[in-house]
């Protein structure tokens, strides 16, 4: 019998054979539905429950932390403890990450997420419990802060090692780039709906009973955490659906400690690597810590109240989510040392720009701007650290990362709450405007390598 296809029946098979678009990809189960490959890592099932879930529930985290300063400032009107809430919240990073990393390794990531979400869940709840019913307390808040900061630096680890579980090897820098997206996009839709629900809450509750307005928005904070215990729901139900394959053991028993001293002596001797981690140190101290007082500046220096405070938040977040999309069209070729030194001077600029403002769309423009610089300092110090170390050492790097990022945060939380309570809000950001201000352009002078690395 002959094997040879003549060509009517090439023709018919041409015509008959879908043709799939060089920029999109096929998605299995979802009715044919293609999608550009920038969502390529969604065409994973146990990927896109994952990620759907988290849009959820990274929306009502953003909505809890909004609530969270704002109910501290409600209760308090001090800068002085909403540093010492940011404090008590990122602690535990400082503390913890390292032992999260092992617990990540030698545990089954998708039980010890499952566990770690359902932990947040009842956080939340305990949170919206305490102000619903008006019994809340400020040592409330910052206990409850600690143990959502406990949770979470056990989460992390876990949560970012299981996304290489649930997509292939090709598909996982597009996994890991469209959970940035989620992240900073959810920094703009949670902030904004928590800001607009405080708002409407509260107006509507004054006027149709007898309520005083601080009353009245603790109501709508507490609706705001109960919320965000609802969106917990959404990641659980993602993972108990999830098709899962038994995973081996890890038979590395090498001690904790004898590796993270080789982490840390490779990131003392790498002179690039020690500037980008001081880079994210001197930043997270400095100048992320900005989030600490936006409560006051909504409420006292703008004046723009619950709604106006979501709005701040939001605008930073869409300067940090157009940051993440520009970052990931420009691809490998760029050279990304410059760009990195370009955000560098950029977010300090525009928080000075921030600090000393008083008109509420200048405001909210430079955040754009901030968050933006922010972003691409952020995400090219990962994306180089991850390029420039060697493979057996990149998740102790990595972990370095995460602690000069969110693991300084509980000392900036301080330093800026504390320098704001004692001279103002404005002067706290301005100090820490210069600071890094000036330490980008000691990175300029002292590692001229830096701006030079692709």
């Amino acid at each position: 019998m002959s094997t040879q296809i003549t060509k009517e029946e090439s023709a018919q098979q041409t015509q008959e054979k879908p043709v799939v678009p060089t920029n999109s990809v096929h998605v299995p189960g979802l009715a044919g539905a293609r999608l550009p490959r920038t969502f390529k890592a969604l065409q994973h099932r146990n990927y896109r429950l994952f990620w759907t879930g988290q849009l959820v529930s990274l929306t009502g985290t953003w909505m809890q932390s909004i609530a969270q300063g704002w109910l501290v400032y409600l209760l308090t009107k001090s800068a002085l403890n909403l540093g010492i809430v940011s404090f008590s919240q990122f602690l535990p990073v400082l503390l913890f990450t390292l032992l999260g990393g092992v617990a990540a390794d030698r545990f089954d990531r998708h039980k010890l997420v499952l566990f770690t979400q359902s932990a947040s869940l009842v956080q939340a709840s305990i949170l919206a419990l305490l102000t619903l019913t008006g019994v809340i307390e400020i040592w409330h808040i910052i206990a409850l802060a600690f143990v959502l900061g406990t949770i979470n630096a056990l989460d992390t680890p876990a949560r970012q090692s299981l996304i290489h579980e649930l997509v292939s090897k090709e598909d996982l820098m597009n996994a890991i780039a469209l959970n940035s997206t989620a992240f900073n996009g959810t920094r703009i839709v949670g902030p904004a709906i928590a800001g607009t629900l405080l708002g409407a809450i509260s107006a509507w509750l004054s006027s149709h009973f007898t309520l005083d307005s601080d009353t009245a928005s603790r109501i709508a904070v507490g609706i705001c955490f109960a919320l965000n215990a609802l969106s917990y729901s959404a990641v659980i139900v993602g993972l108990l659906l999830m098709d899962r394959r038994p995973r081996q053991a890890n038979s590395n028993h090498e001690s904790v400690w004898r590796s993270l001293w080789a982490g840390l002596d490779y990131a003392r001797r790498d002179k690039r690597v020690l500037a980008l981690l001081s880079l994210m140190g001197v930043s997270s101290i400095f100048g992320f810590s900005y989030m600490t007082v936006l409560p006051l500046y909504a409420g006292e220096i703008l004046r723009v109240g619950p709604q106006g405070y979501g709005f701040l938040m939001a605008a930073a977040g869409l300067g940090a989510l157009s940051g993440a999309l520009i970052l990931a069209s420009l691809g490998n070729s760029q050279r990304k040392g410059l760009l990195l030194s370009i955000g560098n001077f950029v977010f300090p600029v525009m928080l000075l720009v921030f600090a000393q403002s008083k008109v509420f769309p200048l405001s909210l423009i430079v955040l754009v701007g901030f968050g933006w610089g922010l972003i691409t300092q952020n995400a090219l110090t990962n994306t180089l650290l991850q390029t420039l170390v060697p493979g057996e050492l990149r998740g102790r790097i990595l972990s370095l990362y995460t602690l000069t990022f969110m693991g300084m945060l509980p000392v900036g939380s301080l330093q800026v709450g504390a320098v704001a309570e004692r001279f103002g809000a404005p002067t706290a950001l301005t100090l820490g405007a210069l600071i890094c201000l000036g330490f980008g352009l000691f990175v300029w002078w002292r590692w001229p390598h830096v701006r030079a690395l692709p």
